[in-house]
């Protein structure tokens, strides 16, 4: 991969989106991983204004320590970029005590309602601001596996590094400088308080579902270990595929109306 030339690709994409929406800046909540760094750093270079948010929510202090330095890294490096902390631990605490009601789907549910609410918030700072929302998602998370939180970090207005697999956007963040502590730090979402990883949730790495999602050959020719993969990324795909189509709509036809 030409990184400079998909790096400048995706800078002028940006510029391009921003002239058209009529908006005045961009806003993206930064996490402490590869792809908000990435996303974020993108936007940065086009010195289009870039409010930066921290949105922790019982945050692991390593995570948070690595949003935090990546923003200052931001900010002395583009004036454009700002940046604001909203402590979501209490809000998430206060939706926990209003629902009592649990089961074995709880955990889960819980997990996907801290990044609805980091989206409620973008949204908020997005509005007052006339901004638009910067998605981070990458290729295998938003079109392979969607492994995303629907109407959570899955509601955005834009998605710069949407087609970049994640081995790419590594690449790409080794060429934009971003902090070491960030390309060698295990991808993680942080939804579930602990230092799970997106590779023990999953079941398998990204380099692993890279493969899966390019898989076309024939599958009694493959090792145990790739026809698990195969499997998890198959499963995963099956099971969010309503993450990653247009929502249905019921067409009424015209003789009816």
């Amino acid at each position: 991969m030409n990184t400079k030339s998909v790096i400048s690709h995706i800078e002028n994409w940006i510029k391009e989106y921003h002239i058209s929406s009529l908006t005045d800046g961009y806003v993206i909540g930064v996490s402490g991983g590869i792809d908000s760094a990435v996303t974020s750093t993108l936007i940065a270079k086009t010195g289009i204004p870039l409010l930066c948010v921290e949105m922790p929510i019982h945050q692991n202090t390593i995570q948070s320590q690595r949003s935090s330095n990546h923003i200052k890294w931001l900010k002395n490096q583009f004036p454009n970029v700002s940046s604001f902390e909203t402590n979501l631990s209490g809000t998430f605490e206060t939706f926990k005590a209003e629902h009592t009601n649990t089961n074995q789907r709880t955990e889960l549910a819980l997990a996907n309602t801290r990044a609805r609410l980091r989206m409620i918030s973008l949204y908020y700072y997005g509005q007052i601001n006339n901004y638009l929302v910067a998605g981070t998602g990458n290729k295998i998370e938003d079109f392979g596996i969607g492994f995303f939180t629907k109407y959570g970090d899955g509601g955005v207005d834009l998605s710069p590094i949407a087609d970049l697999k994640k081995s790419e956007v590594y690449l790409i963040g080794q060429e934009l400088c971003i902090n070491n502590e960030i390309l060698l730090a295990p991808p993680t979402d942080g939804l579930w308080g602990d230092d799970k990883t997106d590779e023990d949730q999953i079941g398998a790495s990204y380099p692993e579902l890279e493969w899966a999602m390019e898989f076309s050959g024939d599958e009694k020719k493959l090792s145990k270990r790739q026809a698990e993969v195969l499997n998890i990324f198959q499963n995963f795909n099956k099971k969010n595929r309503h993450k990653m189509i247009p929502i249905p709509v019921c067409n009424i036809p015209k003789s009816l109306k």
